[in-house]
């Protein structure tokens, strides 16, 4: 397994002004994503060194956002304030966690505005939506080059996570690789004293270590 990407949904003011802040707090404006119509969701994103990226997702106004389970995640996020929804591990083949989880992986697709078809499979999306701490896992069916970290200048990375959780938790959803998997870069856990899952991130910047 392979740390992906990382979440983080827009607030009350929308994806607009959510990645205008980011961006204003990073030197590095986030580029448009496009629209997962699966999931009555859409995004933009942010490539980082060392195969990583962020995405800043929305809801849309769109059936599809209130029965997929990920355009229900964003939207409770987004009600709430916004801000960090989830931590995303990668694999290359999906049976695997399928079968531990014992459930199929949903097809996911993102319409980019060169008008390709970013696809993949997912699965676990219910486990962060009881219990944010977990992850969920995709599968790209993508060459590399469209891999959404693709284009990274190298000025910003991620550097580190703190998580309100445990990883034995992790451990018990996901296996022991999903832990390892946050190994590339700096854990932090921390006692849960309310909702648990991402705290804060660290990245690096021209300007410096940034912590959102």
């Amino acid at each position: 397994m392979h740390l992906d990407h990382l979440s983080y949904a827009a607030g009350p003011g929308g994806l607009d002004e959510t990645t205008k802040r980011l961006s204003a707090v990073l030197g590095e404006d986030f580029r448009e994503g496009g629209v997962h119509p699966r999931f009555g969701t859409r995004n933009r994103v942010l490539p980082l060194a060392a195969g990583h990226y962020l995405e800043v997702v929305d809801v849309l106004d769109h059936p599809a956002s209130d029965k997929a389970p990920f355009g229900q995640l964003v939207r409770a996020r987004t009600e709430a304030g916004g801000g960090w929804l989830s931590w995303v591990v990668s694999v290359l083949d999906i049976t695997e966690v399928e079968q531990r989880l014992g459930r199929e992986a949903a097809q996911g697709n993102r319409r980019l505005p060169d008008g390709f078809d970013l696809r993949w499979k997912q699965v676990g999306v219910s486990g962060p939506q009881a219990d944010p701490q977990l992850p969920f896992v995709v599968q790209w069916e993508v060459d590399d080059e469209r891999h959404p970290s693709c284009g990274a200048s190298g000025d910003v990375a991620l550097q580190a996570v703190e998580i309100a959780g445990h990883p034995d938790r992790v451990a018990d959803w996901l296996g022991s690789p999903a832990v390892a998997a946050l190994e590339e870069i700096s854990v932090e856990w921390v006692a849960p004293h309310g909702q648990p899952g991402i705290i804060a991130v660290h990245l690096s910047t021209p300007a410096g270590t940034v912590r959102i």
